[in-house]
């Protein structure tokens, strides 16, 4: 019992420590005081205590639990006073002197999106993590359950460097990185929920639904009796926050070594209504993201456990994402720097013009 309230205050110092905002906060005060929290297992295992030592082991749990709940009051404080503070600094910051009129630049589309994205993710508890453009062939492959040979590594066309390394073509390829960093933090009774953005690189013919060159999300959580309907969950989730609307998504089977069972998750198409476009191949459907269950042989190269942890994981397309979000018909749009059509983002609005630049 003391060995397990030690650990319960050494987590909780660590995880305070790292707390930037209120819904940080918010998720800790459930993994620690919560109904199913950890102090609440503490309580449940008092009856198993000795009579000569429950008071003591009740003292010290009662100890820990007020603690806890002094340290999160005082760092929810702490961070309000520092948001007022920055409130303030700001509008003393502002000139009113400056010259108005000039033009200001705005932020490319997929910025855009990937910022609300991670926004919307951070309000359920993920972290968001950052990998390498430039790997390998262990993390991008191997570690995925892609071993040398594998038919699977046809489906991506590589770019490979001189010094034997590679260009990422998934986010997929930080899961190892990320599962090694979590798995003391999982271990110690602390899901692992991890979003990690980025660009990815294949040597794709060009048209106006693939690129050399695209962005991507990837997510995972993982935990003891973790399901398909965490997926949905958090997936759809997402997805109403981002389109501010009720959209039309299907699961159909797909195959990715790296996930057992695999899905690929398909958004009805919102430039076509579904009637089919371009964008879409005339099927009414955008392939958005795949997904599935975090595939044993990954979990074990991760150092976790698969007999007593499972997983869910997904990549989801940035680029397509946006394409959806402002109505993009050609991805060719945001990477040709054409400023005329990238400027009208200023206002998070976005028509394509009608010319041969666009």
């Amino acid at each position: 019992m003391i060995e397990k309230t030690e650990n319960i205050r050494k987590s909780f110092k660590e995880r305070i420590e790292q707390a930037r905002m209120p819904a940080d906060l918010e998720q800790m005060r459930i993994d620690f005081l919560g109904k199913k929290g950890q102090i609440a297992d503490l309580m449940n295992e008092l009856r198993n205590v000795p009579n000569e030592k429950k008071k003591e082991a009740g003292q010290r749990i009662n100890e820990i639990k007020q603690a806890i709940e002094a340290e999160i009051q005082k760092k929810t404080a702490e961070l309000i006073k520092a948001e007022e503070l920055r409130q303030v600094q700001m509008a003393e910051a502002y000139d009113e002197s400056m010259p108005i009129g000039i033009n200001a630049g705005s932020y490319h589309p997929i910025t855009l999106v990937q910022r609300e994205v991670e926004e919307i993710f951070r309000t359920m508890g993920f972290a968001v993590e950052d990998y390498y453009e430039i790997t390998d062939d262990y993390n991008c492959f191997e570690a995925l359950n892609i071993p040398k040979h594998h038919p699977a590594r046809d489906m991506q066309d590589t770019y490979y460097l001189s010094t034997g390394q590679l260009l990422k073509t998934q986010t997929s390829a930080a899961q190892n990185m990320i599962l090694k960093k979590y798995k003391k933090d999982l271990e110690a009774g602390m899901p692992l929920r991890a979003i990690f953005p980025g660009r990815c690189f294949r040597n794709e013919k060009i048209d106006a639904c693939h690129e050399n060159t695209f962005f991507q999300m990837e997510g995972m959580m993982v935990d003891k009796d973790i399901s398909i309907s965490n997926l949905i969950y958090f997936m759809k989730t997402m997805l109403s926050e981002v389109f501010q609307q009720d959209i039309t998504v299907r699961l159909r089977p797909g195959f990715f070594p790296f996930v057992e069972p695999g899905f690929e998750l398909d958004i009805q198409c919102l430039i076509c209504g579904g009637d089919g476009c371009p964008s879409c191949k005339n099927s009414g459907w955008l392939e958005l993201c795949p997904c599935g269950m975090i595939h044993p042989n990954v979990l074990s190269e991760g150092g976790i456990d698969p007999e007593k942890y499972t997983g869910f994981a997904f990549g989801l397309g940035m680029t397509r994402l946006a394409m959806m979000k402002y109505g993009v018909k050609d991805i060719r749009v945001f990477n040709g720097c054409n400023l005329k059509s990238l400027s009208q983002f200023t206002d998070k609005s976005f028509t394509v013009p009608e010319d041969k630049e666009a």
